[in-house]
């Protein structure tokens, strides 16, 4: 059993866990002449090791590069937006990006590229909008509560994103993309890869560039403002991966990504943002025994923006640096059972030119996951991790799933698991609205499904999560100044199907979100949220071209927390074809928004109208 294990794992090597730093003794040590990572049969992410996706009771999405590719997604929000169980709301290019993970806060994912998390440590978001995507090979979305494996923030769930790996033949392998649309937007990207002996390495470059539209209505009123230009966007990102593999299976590996750009918006005080995004780290492993294979990886994130008035003249500043060292064990009990145990520590810092109290803080988690084999067709994964944090102590988080796949098809699967979410240094120490006294956001959640594959693939999840302590602005009615405080409650019911078929050539998937997030006190709808979401994407090659389109429809929603203002529902159509000339050149367009549909997701804020793309491939 071992052995054939082994030798499944040689096709997947280091495509992943070496390129991402994972690394397991499940996995071979052999390179396979294949340039991509398409295995979306199997999951790194939900157990921390490389997991078949049919022996968890996780909900998992997984996009791979042609994925990336086939989709057209020219940022990371075009793809994300079109995933069962996530909504979001953003208005255009490198606006704030909202993402919502079965109906939690915007804040209630964690997201972690090549196994560094990310984001800023002072409003606790993740800036998704300025994330090259031309940068990505992979992106991994478990859903649902995984603060058991990862700790804070992994409340509606976890995305993983794993940078461009190494290339996989001696030759070295060049892919350049060059294209431009509406808004005055051009997109440009080169990488090159591949090997020599038993090394490999990556490097690529990338730039966007838009004139954007006019980002925002006029807003009336005294501290109201009319800004009636437009609001562009630039990013230049560039990332390198450099790795070697000895005789004895020992691997290390170094990765590098960076974007950095500037961004525009409307506003009175504001209305620009220079950025730089980075991500650094190592990662080293080997074979301590047969049965034993350890990873240590050291990394670094920063989110850096400084805001800019109208005038151009400098007004704020706010960077965060968080240091990341994980050591990360994986055990082969026997041919049926997998122990994961290891340790985080994490150091969050800020630099701002607000005065917080506190500069930083650290948080160190100890966590142990049994993957197991029972019965033939029974699989069970436990999780348990203990937390430390600085800022307010410990917390201890479990999770447990079960998963059976029956001999006729269908899979019944079940999960519980609680999480948290650690207060962030603007709730704990932004002055005149931070409470040094917040604990945690804490949830629990239990989910159920099926899942089945006969004339077509289906699946159907049902999900129920309590949210407790979220924080909350409070008034006091005295001084009317805002202050942090534990006081929301929240309810989450859910229900997710998706279904997939291969006809006649075509390609088909759809996928249904229902959804009632409930402020549990006022019985409100929680704000930004539809509570119904359909999508639709079809696809199909003729011969040399390619054609697909994507329909998504979503329901009202109301952009505040007592429910007055709402948002009408909307559909957009969008196109997609690809001309392949040969095997190395290809010519792609899109129109997106077909019918011209006026619509918004954030009150106030405009979405793009029609708009279309054009862009040139080459690959040798």
């Amino acid at each position: 059993m071992r052995g054939r294990r082994r030798g499944h794992m040689q096709k997947f090597i280091v495509g992943s866990l070496v390129l991402a730093g994972f690394n397991s003794p499940l996995q071979a040590r052999e390179t396979q002449a294949d340039n991509s990572l398409n295995l979306p049969e199997m999951v790194i992410t939900a157990t921390r090791t490389e997991t078949p996706k049919d022996q968890l009771a996780a909900a998992s999405t997984i996009y791979t590069r042609a994925d990336i590719e086939r989709l057209q997604s020219k940022t990371l929000p075009e793809l994300l937006r079109n995933t069962t169980g996530i909504d979001m709301a953003q208005s255009g290019y490198g606006q704030n990006t909202s993402v919502f993970m079965r109906g939690t806060n915007s804040d209630h994912v964690l997201v972690l590229i090549d196994g560094i998390k990310v984001g800023s440590a002072t409003s606790g978001t993740t800036p998704f909008q300025f994330i090259p995507i031309d940068q990505i090979e992979r992106v991994e979305i478990i859903k649902g509560p995984q603060s058991s494996l990862y700790g804070s923030e992994a409340i509606g769930g976890v995305i993983q994103i794993f940078t461009r790996k190494g290339g996989q033949e001696e030759k070295p392998s060049f892919s350049v993309d060059a294209g431009g649309g509406s808004y005055d937007t051009i997109k440009t990207s080169g990488t090159v890869s591949g090997k020599w002996k038993n090394s490999w390495y990556s490097l690529g470059a990338s730039h966007f560039n838009s004139q954007g539209f006019n980002n925002r209505e006029p807003i009336p009123g005294r501290f109201g403002f009319d800004q009636p230009d437009k609001d562009g966007y630039r990013n230049t990102g560039l990332n390198a991966r450099l790795g070697h593999r000895f005789d004895n299976n020992a691997e290390v590996e170094a990765f590098f990504m960076r974007a950095e750009g500037k961004n525009e918006y409307d506003g009175n005080a504001q209305n620009k943002t220079k950025f730089v995004d980075q991500v650094v780290g190592a990662s080293a492993s080997m074979d301590f025994m047969e049965d034993w294979r350890s990873t240590l990886r050291l990394g670094q994130s920063r989110d850096d923006s400084d805001q800019f008035a109208p005038d151009g003249s400098f007004t704020s500043r706010f960077n965060t640096t968080r240091w990341n060292t994980t050591w990360l064990n994986d055990f082969t009990l026997s041919d049926n059972h997998q122990l994961i145990a290891g340790t985080d520590y994490r150091v969050d810092e800020v630099d701002s030119t607000t005065s917080y109290k506190e500069k930083s803080r650290y948080d160190v988690g100890v966590f142990t996951e049994l993957h197991s084999r029972v019965l033939d067709n029974h699989f069970v994964n436990a999780s348990l991790r203990w937390d430390e944090n600085e800022a307010f102590g410990d917390y201890v988080t479990g999770n447990f799933g079960w998963r059976y796949n029956s001999d006729f098809g269908i899979s019944p699967f079940a999960s519980f698991g609680n999480a948290f979410k650690a207060p962030t240094f603007n709730d704990l120490y932004f002055p005149n609205y931070g409470n040094a006294s917040l604990k945690p956001e804490k949830s629990t959640s239990f989910e159920a499904g099926l899942a089945g594959d006969h004339w077509l693939q289906w699946e159907v999840r049902a999900y129920h999560t309590n949210i407790d302590n979220l924080i909350t602005p409070v008034t006091n009615p005295v001084t009317f100044q805002f202050s942090a405080e534990n006081i929301g409650k929240a309810q989450i019911d859910g229900i997710e199907v998706e279904i997939s078929k291969q006809w006649l050539g075509w390609d088909g998937k759809l996928g249904l979100d229902l959804l009632s997030p409930k402020n549990r006190e006022t019985n409100a709808r929680l704000p930004r949220r539809a509570e119904k979401t359909l999508t639709f994407d079809l696809s199909k090659s003729f011969g040399s071209l390619d054609v697909g389109t994507h329909i998504l429809a979503q329901g009202d929603r109301f952009d505040d927390i007592g429910n007055k203002t709402k948002i009408a529902g909307y559909v957009t159509v969008d196109l997609r074809s690809a001309y392949h000339f040969n095997k190395n050149w290809m010519l792609s367009a899109q129109l997106n928004n077909l019918l011209d549909k006026n619509y918004q997701t954030i009150n106030t804020y405009n979405t793009a109208d029609r708009n279309f793309f054009l862009a040139i491939h080459y690959n040798n």
